[in-house]
């Protein structure tokens, strides 16, 4: 059986539940294989954004991962270093997995994007998207040349920036990320 490959990336600037169940309900719903979480260096879309350092971004993905058979991390992104373009990744993949299907999750908010993402039409033959929708947000179409497939479970509405805004204002983050990951921007004085 052809293998299915699902990519998840991000700056995962920290790592939520929210990213978590995604994953979960993408592995379930497209029948994946496996998922690699691929944490970026810098995303083309936020030039201006400073992520934490990449230890740490990565020290959380693996604290939050710990024991998921399912799912793994891959820091290629990372160390190519510069401004992380999904089509290097994805050409990347499908020389280690030539005969997998590859599928790239992608949040609702940002299909209307991905004509300008760089060598957007050899992405589209290379990968199949997962739309993943944003709770009390109207649906949304791919694009052509764009397929895929669209999430129907675990709608959470957390992101990264509210968690890094609540780290900043001294609220808790409990239930929104893994104990472990909250320790580790506690412990490492993150996003203050």
């Amino acid at each position: 059986m052809k293998q299915r490959i699902g990519l998840f990336g991000g700056s995962f600037d920290p790592v939520h539940l929210g990213h978590l169940l995604v994953a979960q309900a993408a592995f379930e719903e497209i029948n994946l294989s496996r998922i690699f979480f691929i944490p970026t260096a810098q995303s083309p879309f936020k030039p201006e954004s400073s992520p934490v350092e990449p230890k740490d971004r990565l020290r959380m993905l693996h604290s939050a991962l710990a024991g998921q058979t399912w799912c793994e991390v891959d820091r290629q992104e990372i160390d190519r270093g510069g401004i992380s373009y999904t089509i290097e990744t994805a050409r990347s993949y499908r020389n280690s997995f030539p005969d997998a299907e590859l599928f790239y999750l992608i949040g609702a908010d940002h299909v209307a994007q991905l004509p300008k993402w760089r060598e957007a039409n050899a992405l589209a033959e290379l990968l199949q998207f997962i739309v993943v929708p944003r709770p009390g947000e109207p649906g949304v179409e791919l694009p052509s040349p764009f397929r895929g497939n669209f999430l129907r479970g675990f709608p959470l509405a957390v992101s990264s920036s509210t968690i890094r805004a609540r780290v900043n204002a001294r609220l808790s983050i409990d239930h929104l990320v893994k104990r472990e990951v909250a320790e580790i921007i506690r412990n490492n004085g993150l996003y203050l």
